[in-house]
């Protein structure tokens, strides 16, 4: 995916700093996957940065690292490039890309993208999961973007997408544009509570006017 297409693959370096600043790093990059139904690849369209706990100069109350280590989060925890994958609302599988160094819990949570390879995978995907979108909703939203790119809670948690290798039968590989994009936007986190949710946190980073990036919305008590 590296060369004509402007990726190159993603190293451990590249996810060193913290998650407010490697979040807008990875907008236009893409992830790849590969399972037994076939290969998906999503480009990144919207971002989300959550800092564990002593991360930063600014305490996270929105993350799931906020007090530490749990069975939960391990991953978090762990190398940067690894892809945290937890439950949400007992459905839906959320993708994270851990950053920062080891013992941190840093990670970003990749909230949106367009669908660029395995369109019909994808949708497939998402129909056997009840829901039939447009190609355009396909990965719009955090909880769709898991179901199209097919990794589960808790099977694919810990896989590693820099190096790819295999996780309950999946691949995983990130893939970086080369030159950065300079037009990023950033506002408040989506549904996220309290003031972690609010223009304190501006971590929510995505592409402007891109149709893919999902609709904001405030969480409880964010207003």
């Amino acid at each position: 995916m590296s060369g004509s297409s402007g990726h190159r693959p993603a190293a451990r370096d590249d996810l060193a700093g913290l998650p407010s600043e490697v979040a807008p790093r990875l907008l236009g990059g893409i992830l790849e996957t590969t399972l037994p139904d076939g290969v998906v690849a999503v480009r990144i369209t919207e971002v989300e940065a959550y800092h564990g706990l002593g991360s930063g100069d600014l305490h996270d109350p929105g993350s799931h690292a906020r007090m530490g280590p749990t069975a939960r989060n391990a991953t978090m925890w762990g190398e940067a490039g690894h892809l945290y994958v937890y439950l949400s609302h007992g459905i839906h599988s959320c993708v994270n890309v851990v950053c920062g160094p080891v013992g941190q819990g840093d990670g970003v949570l990749l909230r949106a993208g367009e669908i660029v390879r395995g369109t019909e995978v994808a949708r497939a995907r998402r129909e056997a999961r009840g829901v039939a979108r447009t190609d355009r909703d396909l990965a719009r939203g955090p909880g769709r973007l898991g179901d199209a790119i097919g990794l589960r809670h808790p099977a694919h948690d810990g896989i590693d997408a820099i190096t790819g290798e295999p996780r309950a039968g999946a691949v995983a590989r990130l893939h970086l544009l080369e030159e950065p994009l300079a037009d990023v936007a950033t506002g408040p986190r989506v549904g996220v509570a309290g003031i972690a949710g609010t223009a304190a946190y501006p971590w929510r980073f995505w592409i402007p006017g891109d149709p893919t990036v999902s609709p904001f919305r405030p969480g409880r008590g964010a207003a």
